[in-house]
């Protein structure tokens, strides 16, 4: 799920969702909800996310990955 990934991929970097919070210009909660699936990430976040973390956007949505068939 993209929660998961978004998640996983700022544990896996160390970050605090504070960090990544100002990055995308939201409020820490905002990001905590983003991340627990309450609300949407939109377009532009996740964008920024995927470059953020150097991966792809179908990677963070969950199109791409290991178990994943194209």
């Amino acid at each position: 799920m993209l929660f998961e990934r978004i998640r996983d991929l700022r544990e896996d970097h160390d970050k605090k969702q504070k960090e990544l919070a100002e990055y995308l210009g939201v409020q820490q909660n905002t990001y905590s909800d983003y991340e627990t699936g309450k609300i949407n990430v939109p377009i532009e976040a996740l964008i920024k996310l995927a470059d953020y973390y150097q991966v792809t956007l179908d990677y963070l949505v969950g199109r791409e990955g290991p178990g994943k068939k194209r």
